[in-house]
């Protein structure tokens, strides 16, 4: 039962005050982010947002700036309940202070291939780890009042077909990894929503799926409400029979009359609707969204400076450090007399991935400005870029952009005829409505946009300024038209990937440094026709200013770190490569990072790559360089939590959330043939299938040394307790870590599973006992032939370490019938 049960009887009576058409009209959203209210009942409107790397709100640019918390990948590496927990709570307060009743997160599909686009925004290739993390999450959230949104069930594990792909799931597969974390977040972390996916799985699309009704109802007693993905319903009877709830977005959709019709007709019965309707509201009463009933709990309070310090923490947490040759981490600050910091992800790092899990950050420290800051007076600190590792130019930077009374740009919306209709003042060059331009503006009128702005040049040199998105673009730069051009996307493109990486036009032009130029880009609305209908109007303005080639750059890298105490290179991805909308093609970092890398170490054996990506990436180089630490996507405190792990001021406290891996040989694919997937690795994924790791599940290094003294087993497996000491030097954070194996199983199973952890910290020489979880739900497997679960009994060994690969004890747990 839900703890945040409010009261059945109260909702009854106001569920027989609505008809039927009154019920459906709840069915279906009201636009693209909220809800219809009705005051039959109560009912306020009710507002959902994206999502997991923070709480956007209604408006996606920054003019709403939001906390940008790391990514969830980053999350699940710290391998803390009670930390993402309270993560879990910062997020319900930015909900509420953006007026947001239900977050559309966590993700927690799993890490199948590190090909998979999404990587980043789920948290683990493992399903107990994504549940124990996806849990803590939830219940963060809910804690404070505000609805948390499991997606996306089942089997969106990549995004190639997405919309349209079937997954062919074996059934042991699909029950002991792919479902485990929902299982565990409805039954044990009492999920108020769940999302359906875009995906099929074995034959059925997921909004039409029995697994709904059959596995969330009826098994798991989920109590909750079920919503689609955007734009995922595609059905009249098929979704209302299948226990779907609510289509996202509004107001447009398969059911309203539709719907009434078919109950009408008896094809699908009022009860049903009922029990839609029935969900609705009570996950309204849990929010607070029904009048006379208070939210089933307040949200935390939490201001810009304690917002900055957790996740500054947290972001350290979750680094992991991967190699540290000769203890060269931590630097010593009172021994450093020059740091060159390099690469492309240096001044301009990325702190969150591509797509729906973006926002809009009120600031973001970079690697370089971090640094910098904590060793203000006391060492120099040396920059170069290196290379470029990305091809797409960036929107127009708020730096860049003036008007005659500031910066910006003026935005003018047009009528067909012409007519002024409104205007609005913006900071950058980046522009993305959904369903509405605003309050004030008539949004079925506007056919035209106006961007006008002035460009002032940093330094001299050829600058490109153009537009990006899908129509027709028009610029004219000081006075002078440019270009007048049509930009589209290919046949069957992601709906994400067209507003988000969508292509893009350039026009070069010389300017002296301080000239300034008038721009002025031009937008027909609608003229591209990519879902038509959706009342999405995105493009930019974009701004690529001078750069010389990358055989320069790294010239120029490679004599700093020649004359610096350490050399800290930057690398990482860009949203070209890792993002929502699409897969990766390969695994290696984009450009010539890698030469960088190389070049750089070979003339300093004090260098420390951090790695700025959202999933594994290749590091061909590692052996080469004195330590590599992976930071993911740790949101808008990454150079302030970096320069705290460089310096020792924190211990970078994160073990492997998945198989980093040594090559990309062997790693399931994300390619559709004839639209199906076949998960033909079936139990076998990351660390429990044959993946070659560089880095392998559960590796991390930290600050300080461990002894593992001995290992006990309670009862039948319920438990394994754990004696270790801090050997070194200084307080430290340790992640006990039990794999499972059966060597003589009569049942298929991998050579060893993750079965239970538990972290621990201590000063420098304590020892401390620390207890394991485990229990039969991490021994037992799928039965196939009975359709239920089952635990095969006799003994299993049970493997105590740091990490998957690196063993401390062994155990055996003897488990009965």
């Amino acid at each position: 039962m839900n703890p945040a049960t409010p009261d059945e009887a109260e909702l009854e009576r106001r569920l027989a005050a609505l008809t039927l058409e009154q019920k459906v009209r709840l069915l279906t959203g009201a636009d693209f982010w909220s809800l219809h209210p009705e005051p039959a009942v109560g009912l306020r409107r009710l507002v959902v947002s994206d999502g997991p790397a923070g709480v956007r709100g209604e408006l996606w640019d920054e003019r709403s700036p939001s906390a940008n918390v790391p990514s969830p990948t980053a999350l699940a590496a710290t391998w803390d309940e009670p930390l993402v927990e309270r993560l879990g709570g910062l997020l319900a307060a930015e909900s509420r202070r953006k007026g947001v009743d239900v977050l559309l997160a966590p993700t927690v599909n799993l890490h199948r291939t590190p090909y998979g686009g999404r990587h980043f925004e789920c948290f683990s290739e493992d399903p107990l780890l994504t549940a124990r993390i996806g849990t803590g999450f939830v219940r963060g959230v809910q804690g404070g009042g505000v609805g948390a949104t499991v997606k996306h069930f089942v089997g969106n594990d990549s995004e190639t077909q997405r919309m349209t792909l079937d997954a062919r799931i074996g059934e042991r597969a699909l029950r002991e990894l792919y479902l485990a974390p929902f299982e565990t977040i409805v039954t044990e972390g009492g999920a108020w929503a769940v999302m359906a996916a875009y995906n099929g799985v074995n034959g059925h699309s997921m909004t039409e799926s029995p697994l709904l009704r059959e596995i969330l109802h009826e098994e798991w007693g989920f109590d909750g409400l079920v919503m689609t993905d955007w734009f995922a319903g595609r059905s009249t009877i098929p979704a209302a029979n299948a226990a779907l709830d609510l289509l996202m977005p509004g107001p447009v959709g398969p059911w309203g009359d539709a719907l009434v019709a078919a109950v009408r007709e008896g094809k699908v019965a009022e009860e049903t609707v009922d029990d839609k309707a029935r969900r609705l509201l009570r996950l309204a009463a849990r929010v607070g969204a029904l009048d006379g009933l208070p939210a089933a709990a307040p949200a935390p309070r939490h201001d810009a400076r304690s917002i900055a310090a957790e996740l500054r923490a947290t972001a350290a947490a979750g680094f992991v450090l991967a190699r540290n040759e000769h203890a060269v981490l931590p630097l010593d600050a009172g021994r450093l007399s020059r740091i060159a910091v390099l690469g492309p992800n240096a001044a301009q790092a990325r702190t969150l991935g591509g797509g729906s899990a973006t926002v809009y950050p009120p600031y973001t420290v970079s690697p370089l400005d971090g640094i910098r800051s904590a060793l203000d007076g006391a060492a120099e600190v040396a920059h170069a870029v290196g290379v470029r590792s990305g091809t797409r130019v960036p929107a127009a930077s708020a730096s860049s952009l003036r008007q005659p009374d500031g910066g910006g740009a003026e935005l003018r919306f047009l009528a067909e005829d012409g007519t002024l209709l409104a205007t609005e003042r913006r900071a950058t060059g980046g522009y993305l409505w959904m369903g509405s331009y605003g309050p004030g503006i008539p949004s079925d009128r506007v056919a035209r946009i106006e961007v006008h702005t002035v460009i002032r040049a940093a330094e001299p040199g050829r600058y490109g300024i153009g537009a990006s998105g899908v129509g027709r673009f028009r610029l004219s730069v000081g006075g002078t038209p440019a270009f007048d051009t049509v930009l589209a996307v290919s046949e069957g493109a992601d709906l994400v990937e067209a507003f988000l990486t969508p292509p893009q036009h350039l026009y070069d032009v010389d300017l002296a440094a301080g000239e300034e130029t008038e721009v002025v880009l031009v937008h027909d609305v609608g003229s591209g026709g990519h879902r038509s209908g959706a009342g999405v109007t995105s493009f930019q303005l974009n701004l690529r200013t001078p750069y010389g080639d990358d055989e320069e750059e790294i010239e120029r890298a490679v004599e700093l770190a020649r004359e610096s105490d350490v050399a800290v290179v930057v690398v990482g991805t860009t949203e070209e490569v890792e993002s929502e909308g699409f897969d990766r093609e390969s695994l290696a970092l984009p450009g010539q990072q890698d030469e960088l890398v190389r070049r750089v170490a070979a003339v300093n054996p004090r260098t420390v790559v951090v790695v700025n990506s959202g999933s594994p990436v290749l590091l061909p180089w590692a052996d080469e360089v004195a330590a590599v630490l992976l930071a993911w996507f740790p949101g808008q405190e990454f150079g302030n939590a970096l320069a705290d792990v460089l310096l020792g001021v924190a211990e970078p406290g994160g073990r492997l959330p998945t198989v980093w891996p040594a090559t990309e040989e062997g790693l399931p694919s994300t390619r559709p043939v004839d639209g199906v997937l076949v998960y033909e690795e079936g139990l076998y994924v990351g660390h429990r299938g044959g993946v070659r790791p560089l880095y392998g599940f559960g590796h991390g290094l930290g600050y300080t040394t461990w002894d593992y003294l001995g290992a006990d087993v309670a009862g039948s497996g319920e438990s394994v307790a754990v004696r270790v000491r801090n050997s070194g030097a200084r307080r430290g954070k340790e992640v006990v870590q039990v794999y499972a194996s059966r060597p003589d199983s009569a049942v298929e199973r991998p050579v060893r599973w993750l079965a239970g952890f538990a972290v621990v910290e201590a000063e420098a020489g304590e020892e401390t006992e620390v207890t394991v979880p485990v229990g039969r739900r991490a021994l037992r497997h799928w039965d196939t032939g009975e359709g239920r679960w089952a635990v095969e009994p006799g003994a299993y060994t049970l493997t105590v370490g740091r990490s998957s690969r690196d063993a401390r004890f062994v155990v055996e747990a003897v488990v009965g019938e």
